[in-house]
């Protein structure tokens, strides 16, 4: 597979960080502004923030968690030359389901729907993982 088709699915999980990382300060600005924070350890300036900025918040954190497994495998995979139709597929089934958690993270914040988008990201990345695993070990 052509480069561009490997890290293109990458590029956009970075946008999405990087949307929702200025996402969350113009809300958390917005908050600040209207005096809709509630500091509750002045030692550490811990606040309270209203609910759209903790949802902001919290799925920034998120996109923390499971797509660093996800850049990590797309580095190896470039590296040993193990990408194909099938990574690339995955890749953006992965990237896609954190599409569709995030909006759901975002807005309603629906558990049962963000979930199955969560679960269809973590079976790709699982499914990445192992043939990337088989087809080395078994190299």
């Amino acid at each position: 597979m052509s480069v561009q088709a490997v890290l293109l699915p990458v590029f956009v999980q970075v946008a999405l960080v990087f949307a929702l990382g200025f996402w969350l300060g113009g809300s958390r600005l917005r908050a600040a502004r209207r005096g809709e924070i509630k500091v509750i350890d002045q030692a550490t300036l811990q606040a309270e923030w209203p609910r759209q900025p903790t949802l902001l918040s919290n799925c920034f954190k998120n996109q923390f968690e499971a797509p660093v497994l996800f850049y990590a495998l797309v580095a190896l995979a470039m590296i040993t030359r193990q990408t194909d139709l099938l990574f690339v597929i995955l890749s953006w089934v992965f990237v896609v389901s954190r599409l569709g958690h995030a909006a759901i993270f975002t807005t309603s914040n629906k558990l049962s729907l963000r979930f199955g988008f969560y679960l269809i990201g973590i079976l790709a990345l699982v499914a990445m993982w192992i043939i990337f695993a088989i087809r080395i070990l078994a190299a």
